[in-house]
């Protein structure tokens, strides 16, 4: 089976009332994590890559991994970039293999998005790859991503017929009380996602599939793990699972998920340092650290997208 595009499963999966899981990649023990999980649970896949993946591990090296993930697992998986950035990145990945695009522009003002994304569409859709583009900004930094809390701003509902009719876009990225990277939220401060706004766009776009960046959970047990190994993190809440799933109940058929990955990871490798101080093979703290994000992807494909046994 080859690298298929997002259209056909995120169909299916507002149809089946469950979300997809995008899950950001960047060397081989995270899509070997990932991909054995989702295997195990017959659940369909989009692994995604980031700018600042393709500059840490190479755009070649990066489909490879996937591709071979492909032929291993069986499974319907899409290859995506997220958040492109401008014309050209979307255009390098879509001439190296890509099968689905994200186009950036909500940094820029209406008519600009516009008439980017409208551009990448063109380019895309003439090479059989899907984009998703993007209204509302979110707060926080991961990757190249980084607002101010200052600067986020909510999708308005009223915008996103006329986007969407205007561009051409397979998906839509919404603003909707998300955040990226890890720290979301300060204790004693409820996380709160604006379904009302969730709501008025679903209505507004019947059957239109949405998109939930920023929806990593930031499970405590890891942040206490890598807090008891050496590390310094401030107490940090993601967005509760319960809303996620709802979520995807609803009109949301894409959630990404990044830095729950690399907080798995991360706390794995420090606990094994810890218990075996000696041990310089890499193959030694990456078994544990894969096994890791495994874990933590068959409980996001059960408890929060509720996608396993749709692959």
């Amino acid at each position: 089976m080859p690298l298929v595009s997002t259209k056909e499963m995120l169909r299916k999966a507002y149809e089946g009332g469950y979300a997809i899981g995008a899950f950001n990649v960047n060397n081989m023990e995270i899509v070997q994590g990932i991909t054995e999980a989702a295997k195990e649970l017959n659940a369909p896949l989009i692994l995604q890559v980031s700018a600042g993946a393709r500059k840490y591990a190479n755009h070649t090296y990066l489909t490879k991994l996937v591709e071979a993930a492909v032929i291993e697992t069986g499974l319907p998986i899409a290859l995506h970039l997220d958040h492109g950035a401008d014309f050209e990145i979307c255009k390098s990945c879509i001439d190296g293999g890509f099968t689905s695009v994200m186009i950036d522009g909500s940094h820029h003002d209406y008519e600009d998005n516009v008439a980017l994304t409208k551009k990448v569409v063109e380019y895309a859709h003439a090479h059989g790859v899907t984009v998703e583009g993007e209204l509302g900004q979110l707060a926080g930094i991961e990757d190249d991503v980084n607002v101010s809390a200052e600067d986020a701003n909510f999708t308005k509902p009223e915008q996103v017929e006329d986007f969407v009719t205007r561009t051409g876009v397979d998906s839509l990225a919404i603003a909707i009380g998300t955040s990226h990277g890890a720290y979301k939220f300060k204790p004693g401060q409820k996380p709160q996602l604006r379904f009302d706004i969730l709501d008025e766009v679903a209505r507004r776009l019947p059957g239109f599939p949405i998109v939930l960046h920023g929806a990593s959970s930031v499970v405590p047990e890891f942040v206490e793990m890598i807090n008891k190994y050496g590390g310094q993190m401030p107490d940090a809440i993601g967005i509760p699972e319960e809303m996620l799933r709802e979520a995807a109940r609803n009109a949301v058929c894409k959630i990404n998920i990044d830095s729950d990955l690399r907080l798995a990871m991360t706390a794995a490798v420090r606990e094994h340092f810890a218990l075996h101080p000696d041990h310089f093979d890499p193959r030694q703290y990456l078994a544990p650290a894969r096994d890791a994000i495994k874990a933590m992807v068959a409980h996001k494909i059960k408890n929060v997208l509720g996608c396993d046994g749709k692959a």
